[in-house]
């Protein structure tokens, strides 16, 4: 998810704007019916449209409720959720937030157990301490390795790598015919990581799932030897040339095109880039796990999901109601599954319940969700009891862009483990 600084300046003039191209004064009752403020984002696909339409929809199966909108400056929800909780505004409902960030203050209400049960793949996919704040509605895979068919013929690459071997041997190979690659958005801290997210996620989460609890029960750090040596292989790819020189200055938008038109042959990304995927040139795609040293996959597993409810809600069982409507609604499902490469995760239904159109990269991809593998915490992105601590996913980030450019690996380890001692505080 891109997360970007806010401006504090915009939130009284957003909130005012959205008040008067809302209906009602966000909250209270009117004309009979509970007004809920709802916090959203928007984006080019899922745009004003998509959620009007989608509020239009689960209101009509919640008698009684009323719907302000409030649409977030910009994709980070969490960044400014706290700007209103701080201003004594905080949502009634929130789109797809961080609950790690609000649960210990008290501000959001778990759903009902029995309903998630009964209706989700994976129930406590991002449950934190029993308890499931954001219905699992969908997922992604953070990262895969998406690489251009064509430039892998043209390198002389028959398949795609499943060892670390073979995918250094495949950059030498793409490196040898001036092919870049790996691309990076290197601009974009989140872009910047996702190497690093893909590497630890692999061999250090691949062989111990729990370690992201270890390191919470300070039984391992990052300066451990085995994260040393597993970073360093970032390092490898960055002195052997398998990036672009400039990839630091990339941003993250302008690194899909430059993959997407072949300026380079592969590309690690959340797998919410399948909705970027030209669908003229869809098949000259494929995707692979982030390779290992032996070739086990890993799947770095991320449960998304939609609404959280806030605990002060003016009524939370009328919040809930809704937030169950929405996230069981297949026409939001259809919509982030064509523009956001999301895996849906509701029981009894395939892609074809939700009639959508996808590209065979997406069903390849989505392949690995139902296999039985070693689905492991995607490191930074999991939203369940391995999500990082407040603060260290923008460390993690810097220390992915550090990394790019300065040889000091051990170095930027440590800052990680001071960082989450005063973060774990």
């Amino acid at each position: 998810m891109i997360r970007k600084p806010l401006l504090a300046a915009c939130v009284a003039g957003l909130l005012a704007l959205t008040a008067a191209c809302g209906s009602g004064d966000g909250g209270g009752k009117e004309s009979g019916e509970t007004a809920l403020t709802y916090l959203v984002f928007e984006t080019p696909s899922l745009d004003a449209k998509f959620w009007d339409d989608s509020i239009t929809a689960a209101s009509a199966q919640t008698p009684g409720v009323k719907i302000n909108k409030i649409v977030a400056p910009s994709t980070d929800r969490d960044g400014y959720a706290k700007q209103l909780q701080q201003s004594g505004q905080f949502p009634d409902l929130l789109q797809s937030i961080t609950p790690s960030n609000f649960v210990g203050a008290g501000l959001l209400k778990p759903y009902d157990k029995t309903w998630i049960d009964a209706n989700f793949l994976l129930p406590s996919a991002n449950s934190l301490k029993g308890e499931v704040y954001i219905p699992p509605t969908n997922s992604q895979i953070v990262p895969q390795v998406y690489y251009n068919k064509q430039l892998f013929q043209q390198a002389g690459i028959e398949k795609a790598p499943t060892t670390w071997a073979e995918f250094l041997d495949a950059c030498a190979k793409l490196k040898a015919k001036n092919i870049n690659p790996i691309e990076l958005g290197g601009a974009d801290p989140f872009a910047a990581s996702m190497p690093l997210v893909g590497i630890v996620s692999a061999d250090i989460l691949g062989k111990n799932k729990n370690w992201l609890q270890d390191r919470y029960a300070d039984k391992v750090k990052f300066a451990d030897a085995d994260m040393v040596t597993a970073v360093n292989k970032y390092r490898t790819l960055v002195t052997s040339g398998y990036f672009d020189k400039g990839a630091l200055g990339v941003k993250y938008a302008d690194s899909i095109t430059r993959f997407t038109t072949g300026k380079s042959a592969m590309y690690p990304m959340g797998s919410w880039f399948l909705g970027s995927v030209p669908k003229d040139t869809a098949d000259n795609f494929g995707s692979f796990p982030w390779p290992t040293d032996n070739g086990d996959v890993v799947v770095p597993f991320v449960g998304g999901g939609s609404m959280a409810i806030s605990a002060k809600a003016k009524d939370t069982a009328l919040a809930e109601k809704f937030g169950q409507a929405w996230s069981l609604n297949p026409a939001n499902l259809k919509a982030l599954i064509e523009t956001d490469g999301a895996f849906p995760m509701i029981k009894g239904k395939t892609l074809k319940d939700y009639n959508v159109t996808v590209t065979k990269v997406f069903e390849d991809s989505y392949a690995y969700v139902g296999q039985d593998n070693n689905k492991v915490s995607a490191i930074g992105w999991a939203t369940n009891d391995d999500a990082l601590p407040a603060g260290l996913n923008d460390a993690f980030y810097a220390a992915a862009q550090a990394l790019f450019t300065k040889d000091d690996v051990a170095g930027e380890l440590k800052k990680l483990d001071e960082a989450w001692k005063t973060a774990a505080q």
